[in-house]
């Protein structure tokens, strides 16, 4: 495999908080198949990580939170771990800190990635309190995209529990049928409990006990569980978000358990939980997490796994959640983590997965828009059409500037109902649900597109098809000054709103503004779009230097902007038409 290509292209700035790590795996570090203990690497990785993240604060730290983690490969003997960790963003108190391991082979000088995981730090003084952080000032274009995005992971973070609580409250969840079989084997036998005394090489400097080094010990009962249920060796695939809930110190007991939940086709889950206690005082609880395995056979492919028998009561509880967990899990891994050309198309959206789209919906935007190799294509009296073709996709964008203050912009925009009056390619744009402040569902309906790229309204006459797509719009403000606001596209499936007669349905890859203030009472607004084939022929003149169409779609944006600077907003006034019938 061929060196990555952030490991390839050596910045000229690096960042004061960049920490890396270079280990060489010794059989101490490894389990029975020669294969680094991901404990280990975990312990690696928070070691790595909390060195960032006080290098940013200069005070201790403390782990808070680890977002999910996949592991994508498994590292042997003999090879070199590289583990590189950064300070993304601070908040007030706390700090996003990215973790990237990748491995390498000394022999063949090959590289590859093994995974990325973004932990929470905070502060802690040895007076008690908590320390202001001081603002993290991206240098370069990748950490300007990291320090944007850092603040929508924080904002799945914050709901991650409440989307997590309705979904386990969903009645399909709550009447799954436990199915009985003979050789199911009974879920007390997966059971496992451990107790570990934490001494002075498990802590840090301020005598607490690293969070790395905890779930080091729960992947290890974890581990002996998942073999109990296979009578194999499993592989660990992943772990779900987890946050700790309070210190553990030199001297506590900690007390770990591990049950398998529920066993899928190819996959388990398998949930552990830490508490810690001193002489006679209650259990405290430090951690849950909740760990994917695998078994594979000698050719790498997952194997089928037995059926699992749960508990009455308790039991059947986690067998549920686990169901409702693995969706979100599914949901997760596929809109967050996946690359946004991995991403399939037209996601079904439903409440649970609401924020995960809206995710992605921004976050590819801001991508985009950060690219720095835009080319010129054309312009006209200051409005400039850019392209950018990358991997057999090609992306435009028209960029001008408005008489109008960034935010009054924002908010006009940010209504797609009144895009009707400025844009000829919407003829007709309904608003299907308001999911939320910032995140809202639409029905757009566009003219057909006749030969040599010119829209009509009659599409009986031109042998065309009227075009409809639904619509997830996301819009965001900026987090801290120097930050656009942006209004996010991207297509989604709605069972209640499918494909009809007379309309082909489009899809929309990622479209969207993004608004910079260049004073008060001016704006710079950029239009992205990464044009699928049904979006491309609304564009491919004007790129083509065949027309200038855009120009006039523009000029037409920027005079309603002025006349509706001092009108009532989407802010001011929501729309009315919530429950509007879609033809």
């Amino acid at each position: 495999m061929s060196r990555p290509q952030d490991e390839e292209e050596e910045e000229v700035f690096r960042n004061l908080t960049e920490v890396k790590k270079s280990q060489i795996v010794m059989p101490c570090h490894a389990n029975h198949r020669q294969e680094l203990s991901v404990g280990q690497l975990l312990k690696w990785m928070d070691s790595t990580a909390c060195l960032s993240a006080e290098r940013h604060a200069g005070c201790p730290c403390v782990t808070a939170s680890v977002d999910d983690i996949h592991f994508e490969h498994t590292i042997g003997v003999g090879q070199v771990v590289n583990i590189k960790a950064k300070v993304n963003r601070a908040f007030n108190t706390s700090m996003e800190v990215g973790i990237v391991v990748n491995c390498e082979d000394l022999f063949s000088d090959s590289h590859w990635r093994v995974c990325q995981a973004f932990a929470t730090f905070v502060t802690q003084r040895t007076t008690g309190g908590k320390v202001q952080l001081r603002p993290l000032v991206p240098r370069t274009q990748t950490e300007q995209v990291e320090h944007s995005l850092a603040a929508e992971r924080r904002r799945m973070r914050l709901v991650h529990a409440d989307i997590m609580k309705d979904l386990l409250t969903n009645r399909a969840f709550q009447q799954v049928e436990v199915q009985e079989t003979e050789k199911a084997v009974p879920a007390e036998r997966t059971q496992v409990e451990s107790v570990e005394l934490v001494l002075p090489p498990h802590a840090n400097h301020q005598v607490n006990t690293f969070g790395g080094q905890i779930m080091a010990w729960m992947e290890n009962v974890a581990t002996i569980a998942a073999s109990r249920l296979c009578n194999a060796h499993p592989t660990l695939r992943s772990i779900d978000m987890f946050h700790f809930r309070g210190p553990s110190h030199v001297g506590d007991r900690l007390v770990l358990k591990a049950i398998v939940n529920n066993a899928f086709k190819n996959s388990m889950e398998v949930g552990v939980c830490a508490e810690a206690y001193q002489g006679e005082e209650p259990l405290r609880h430090i951690n849950s997490a909740f760990m994917t395995f695998e078994v594979c056979d000698r050719d790498g492919k997952p194997c089928t796994l037995p059926k699992i028998q749960p508990e009455p009561l308790e039991g059947r509880r986690r067998y549920q959640e686990a169901i409702a967990r693995k969706k979100i899990r599914l949901d997760r891994k596929y809109i967050i983590s996946c690359k946004q050309t991995e991403v399939p198309l037209s996601v079904p959206w439903d409440l649970s997965n609401q924020v995960y789209l809206s995710y992605n919906n921004v976050s590819a935007l801001k991508m985009l828009a950060a690219r720095n190799n835009w080319v010129l294509n054309s312009e006209k009296n200051k409005v400039s059409l850019y392209t950018l073709e990358q991997k057999q996709v090609l992306s435009f964008k028209i960029e001008f500037e408005a008489d109008v203050p960034a935010e009054r912009a924002f908010m006009v925009l940010s209504d797609l109902s009144k895009r009707v009056e400025w844009d000829p390619n919407y003829e007709r744009c309904e608003l299907i649900r308001r999911v939320d402040d910032d995140d809202f569902l639409y029905r757009v309906v566009t003219p057909s597109i006749c030969r040599g790229g010119v829209s009509s309204s009659s599409s009986a006459n031109q042998g065309g098809m009227v075009q409809d797509f639904i619509l997830l719009a996301s819009r965001r403000p900026p987090c801290d000054s120097g930050d656009p606001y942006v209004i996010a596209l991207r297509s989604v499936t709605l069972p209640t709103h499918p494909p009809t007669e007379g309309y082909n349905r489009g899809e929309v890859l990622c479209a969207g503004f993004s608004i910079m203030e260049v004073s008060n009472t001016v704006s710079k607004i950029s239009y992205f779009n990464q044009a699928s084939p049904e979006v491309l022929p609304y564009i491919s003149t004007d790129i083509a230097g065949l027309s200038s169409s855009f120009y006039g779609t523009f000029c037409t944006c920027s005079t309603f902007l002025q006349d509706n600077r001092d009108n009532p907003t989407p802010k001011d006034q929501p729309p009315s038409t919530l429950n509007s019938t879609l033809l």
